[in-house]
C-alpha cells in the first residue's frame, strides 16, 4: 500500500470512530435528556426517571466513558498505521 493511500485509510479511520463517538454523545445528552425523555421517564434509576439522570449526571459520564474509550481506540489505530509514539 503507498504512504497516500494508509495517510487516507488511518485518516478514513479516524473520522469514523469521531463520528461515532459524537453519535453515543448526541444520543445521550440530547437524545435521552431532551427529546426522548417523555419515552424513557417511566425507567427509574437512582430514585429518579431516567431522562432526568441522563440530563444530570448520565451524559456527563457517558461523555467520560468516551473520552477513555476514544483514547484507547485511537492508540490501537496509531498502532496497527505505524504512527504510534
Amino acid at each position: 500500500m503507498s504512504d497516500r493511500q494508509s495517510s487516507n485509510a488511518y485518516w478514513q479511520a479516524n473520522l469514523r470512530i469521531i463520528w461515532v463517538c459524537l453519535a453515543v454523545w448526541a444520543l445521550a445528552s440530547y437524545g435521552f435528556a431532551i427529546i426522548l425523555r417523555p419515552l424513557v421517564s417511566g425507567i427509574k434509576i437512582g430514585g429518579t426517571d431516567l431522562g432526568f439522570w441522563f440530563a444530570q449526571q448520565g451524559s456527563i459520564l457517558v461523555f467520560i466513558v468516551l473520552i477513555f474509550s476514544y483514547a484507547a481506540r485511537m492508540n490501537r489505530l496509531d498502532r496497527d498505521h505505524g504512527v504510534d509514539e
